[in-house]
């Protein structure tokens, strides 16, 4: 009895000094974690790093020496730094990018810098996005370098990332800690993600909504896509599928399809065959379009048959008074300017209407 009880006290002994040695309670770490993120068009770019602080020591070519190093721990004799603390400083990119003008394909990379003492940098990306800092660098798995200038900055205590200088199709990333900042840029090709995620899309559901079509017809029109291909989605949600509906939104767009590929017979044919299905406030639509071409006859006909179908609007004759100011028939666009006042406009209308009236010596 007394050997089996001996056996049992050492096997839960065993127990719990092997379960002591596994378990970790979880600590904060002096270097906090954090990930920052940018939208640029639908992709998105994100940094993941670990924030050391400067604490009074000397930052740049002692606690962060210069150039390619051995740092007496892991596989790497010549280690950029890390960018960060702690593991890999991560980058991901969610569609195919540029850094500083170089290709990158979406993905996860890890984020290095060979910084040198002349106030400038290489950024390196490698393709070893899990390793512990830079110990385990190696340069065949690089997927991008590219030399940038570092700028003085503020004095930044804690090593942080930020996106600066935000554009349509891009955005500047940038790395600071003490005095020193390290930006790059990130781009996107923002169009061609687009219409390429259009393309796959219109494979499954959103393939039977003839919104998707217009949709992506008039995003190609206006961001540089291939205007064939635009006029072949158009022309889809106009006629010849189960979804399709001919509207005065959908042969708006194919008119300015035609319009941007120089034909402008097939442009005034297609506004003319939105008109005769508009409402006033479409019509007025489609007559502003006509002045912005100065097709001014098709442009007064519109705004007047609007005024015909809506005569109790004040916005229509403020339409016609611009339109007769625009061919410079002051003494039309007076009358209608002061009609459409007559009949108590809203606000914008009637501003606009009286902004008119004084720069013709009206009012």
């Amino acid at each position: 009895m007394k050997n089996y009880y001996s056996y049992q006290f050492f096997a839960c002994l065993f127990f719990f000094i092997g379960f002591q040695t596994n378990a970790q309670i979880n600590t904060p770490r002096a270097s906090q974690q954090a990930t920052v993120s940018q939208r640029v068009g639908i992709s998105d770019v994100s940094i993941t790093y670990a924030r050391p602080s400067v604490n009074g020591r000397e930052i740049w070519g002692n606690v962060v020496p210069y150039g390619m190093n051995n740092l007496g721990f892991g596989t790497s004799t010549a280690a950029p730094w890390r960018a960060g603390a702690n593991e890999n400083t991560t980058i991901t990119f969610t569609h195919d990018a540029k850094v500083e003008g170089k290709p990158i394909k979406a993905g996860t990379y890890g984020l290095h810098f060979e910084v040198k003492p002349d106030n400038t940098a290489t950024l390196i990306l490698s393709k070893d996005a899990n390793a512990w800092g830079s110990f385990f660098y190696e340069p065949n798995k690089d997927a991008l370098r590219a030399d940038i200038s570092t700028i003085e900055v503020p004095h930044q205590e804690q090593l942080t990332f930020e996106f600066n200088d935000v554009k349509p199709n891009s955005a500047t990333a940038m790395l600071t800690w003490e005095k020193k900042g390290f930006p790059f840029t990130v781009s996107f090709d923002v169009s061609g993600i687009v219409l390429n995620e259009f393309r796959e899309s219109s494979k499954g559901q959103a393939g039977f909504n003839r919104q998707n079509w217009e949709q992506a017809a008039n995003y190609a029109l206006n961001n540089g896509g291939e205007l064939d291909e635009a006029l072949g989605w158009v022309n889809g949600a106009i006629s010849g599928n189960f979804y399709s509906q001919k509207t005065v939104n959908n042969l708006a767009i194919k008119a300015q399809i035609l319009q941007k590929q120089g034909n402008a017979d097939a442009f005034a044919k297609t506004m003319d065959e939105a008109s005769k299905i508009a409402n006033a406030n479409q019509l007025n639509f489609l007559g502003y379009q006509m002045l912005g071409v100065k097709d001014y006859d098709r442009a007064l006909t519109y705004f007047n048959k609007a005024a015909e179908m809506d005569p109790d609007n004040p916005n229509v004759y403020d339409s016609l008074g611009e339109a007769y100011k625009t061919i410079g028939k002051n003494k039309e666009a007076i009358k209608y300017f002061k009609k459409s006042l007559s009949m108590n406009p809203p606000p914008n209308v009637k501003a606009n209407s009286e902004k008119h009236l004084k720069e013709l010596g009206a009012m």
